[in-house]
């Protein structure tokens, strides 16, 4: 099996301007929520082609104010480590949105 993923520039350059607007906007709230939005970004444009060829789409099923309760615990992690649970943050979101994913 083989990953494929279609991204093009210019999906990339929209989704970094909505969300750094949404950073500047909410000043900084809206980054606890991109992580999420990342990955679902990453993940459903991505495809997995097997042995055959045959190519499957990749679908995230997390939405970004599906487990708030989460975003709360590492913001709160994260303002009192002074940034560095960030960090941490990012991987258990991509952790979360791959064991929600489906190939279709």
């Amino acid at each position: 099996m083989k990953l494929k993923a279609d991204i093009t520039v210019l999906d990339i350059l929209g989704h970094l301007l909505i969300w750094l607007v949404l950073s500047i906007v909410t000043f900084g709230i809206a980054l606890f929520f991109f992580p999420y939005s990342f990955c679902k970004f990453i993940i459903n444009r991505a495809s997995v082609i097997d042995e055959y060829g045959v190519e499957r789409r990749l679908s995230c099923n997390i939405d970004l104010f599906g487990d708030l309760g989460h975003v709360i615990l590492w913001a709160i992690i994260s303002l009192i480590t002074l940034g560095i649970g960030y960090i941490f943050y990012f991987y258990k979101v991509w952790n979360y949105a791959l064991n929600n994913t489906t190939v279709n």
